[in-house]
């Protein structure tokens, strides 16, 4: 099955193609093909028989729907939820259960779709790009296996994404919305807004958050055009919590909460499965607190210890300790910045440290200390060439300055997974002398220029500079080594900038 599932990975990666913008101009990238593929498949009536909950947005789309299908799912349905992009593994993209589809299953699924496409490919019908294809595959997936409900997060805008072939979904969701993909989707908050618009169908319950004002004008402007009820969410009390907390960590999810109790409810509505629950201002069913404090999401707030230390990672001894959290626009490193300086100052050891200073003044928390323990901040960053270094360092090392955590190295290194290839198994090769840095240069540049420029002298001084490796794993053999030689060490890496480096981290420290 392994060798299957290797040959499957590489049709998918066959599929994937630069980019380009889904404008009127080119027919959305030649949308219309998408209704082409539903015939071959035999999909349009599986796809108008689901009862989909559909998500668009800048940030926490992905979270709404993890905290959506956690409710439904608790409620005691069948669910199925498609998300992007994938961490470690392709398959983690499709959720029967709250739980990634089984190799069988999706090797099942992936060769009926993929044999029907190929036999009619052709010059007039290409076969599908590769988002196209995994989202034909998820409503494949979740048709034959009969799921109640399906949540369904757009890919990217809304308007000409490939999960737009549904016509007719239960509710729409769109989560915060801010700049990002503005090279696809337009400069203006506006234009951004009235491509997730898109996603809206006529008389069908919408809700979003509370959104900047331009973005709100052109969202109620395409509601009022299709007589869509728009509606806005109010973040979530955390007393309605009843000492429970949300699954999902950082206070901006509370706003992602409060979208998905929205679209729970209206789905259960709608579908005529709401009898017995009372859901308003002062109260949630317990189905709901339970789906919301068991949410998870890998790659998002998340903490992982570097298990590769072994003994070494106990109270009295340092360790290394990796936040991953794959925010990749300025607003989301914003809100990362204050997660980060957040859990960073509830680490027990760091509340040791706070009492041992306190003790024993001017000895604490100095690695060569007897009780005391240091703590090291360090950042290990890449993002996407199409986003600018500009907007989002600055935002970041801002943010975590005003909260009092100042990074004593930057560490830059290209992404593991090569963009042309789907995770597999394998590991890619890396050559030093074949890498390509002049990216990881010039986030190096722009970090080197915001500590010593803009900030000032005093504020370079409380920095250990950066440095760029050419590899991951090389990266992180540093990392182990710097605390290998300080014992008394604890290394606390913030791993952001790209959902790719974060599933690259994960992969290599659990293996």
């Amino acid at each position: 099955m392994a060798r299957e599932y290797e040959a499957a990975l590489n049709c998918l990666s066959s599929l994937i193609t630069r980019r380009s913008r889904a404008a009127r101009g080119n027919k959305g990238d030649r949308y219309d093909l998408m209704f082409d593929y539903l015939k071959i498949l035999e999909l349009e009536d599986a796809i108008s028989q689901l009862k989909i909950i559909h998500v668009a947005g800048t940030k926490g789309k992905g979270s709404t729907c993890t905290f959506t299908e956690s409710i439904l799912r608790c409620c005691g349905f069948r669910t199925g939820l498609f998300t992007s992009p994938h961490l470690i593994d392709v398959r983690e993209r499709f959720r029967l259960d709250g739980v990634k589809v089984s190799e069988e299953k999706f090797l099942e699924h992936f060769w009926w779709c993929w044999n029907r496409l190929q036999e009619k490919n052709g010059d007039n019908l290409p076969m599908p790009t590769y988002f196209r294809f995994l989202a034909l595959l998820a409503f494949k997936i979740f048709s034959a296996e009969q799921v109640d409900v399906a949540i369904v997060e757009v890919g990217l805008g809304g308007k000409f994404d490939a999960t737009n072939v549904v016509k007719e979904p239960i509710v729409c969701g769109i989560s915060s919305l801010g700049y990002d993909h503005m090279e696809i989707l337009g400069n203006t908050l506006g234009e951004i807004a009235g491509e997730k618009a898109g996603i809206f169908k006529k008389g069908v319950p919408a809700w979003t958050v509370p959104q900047p004002e331009e973005a709100m004008r052109m969202l109620e402007e395409k509601a009022s055009q299709l007589g869509v009820p728009l509606q806005v969410v109010s973040p979530l009390d955390h007393g309605l919590l009843k000492n429970q907390h949300l699954g999902l960590d950082g206070e901006h999810q509370c706003l992602n909460a409060g979208l998905a109790i929205a679209l729970s409810s209206v789905w259960l509505k709608t579908t005529g499965n709401l009898q017995g629950m009372q859901i308003d201002q002062n109260n949630l069913p317990e189905q709901f607190v339970r789906g919301l404090s068991r949410a998870s999401l890998e790659g998002r707030a998340q903490v992982v210890s570097d298990s590769s230390l072994g003994q070494q990672q106990n109270s009295n001894l340092g360790g290394l300790t990796f936040y991953l959290d794959g925010a990749h626009s300025p607003e989301s490193l914003e809100v990362c910045a204050k997660w980060f300086s957040r859990v960073i100052r509830e680490d027990p050891s760091h509340l040791e440290e706070q009492i041992h200073k306190k003790h024993h003044p001017g000895r604490g928390g100095h690695p060569n200390s007897l009780g005391g323990k240091e703590h090291l901040q360090m950042l290990l960053f890449n993002c996407m060439s199409v986003r600018n270094p500009q907007l989002l360092l600055p935002r970041l090392v801002n943010t975590c300055s005003q909260h009092g955590v100042k990074f004593h190295k930057a560490l830059f290194v290209p992404n593991q997974s090569a963009y042309n290839k789907v995770g597999s198994h394998a590991s890619p090769p890396t050559d030093p002398q074949q890498v390509d840095l002049s990216w990881q240069l010039t986030l190096q540049r722009v970090w080197e220029n915001l500590i010593h420029g803009e900030q000032g002298s005093s504020c370079a001084n409380a920095y250990g500079g950066s440095l760029v490796f050419p590899s991951l794993p090389l990266a992180l053999n540093w990392l182990r080594e710097s605390v290998q030689r300080r014992r008394s060490v604890q290394v606390q890496v913030l791993v952001t900038g790209s959902l790719h480096l974060v599933g690259d981290v994960l992969r290599l420290i659990r293996k």
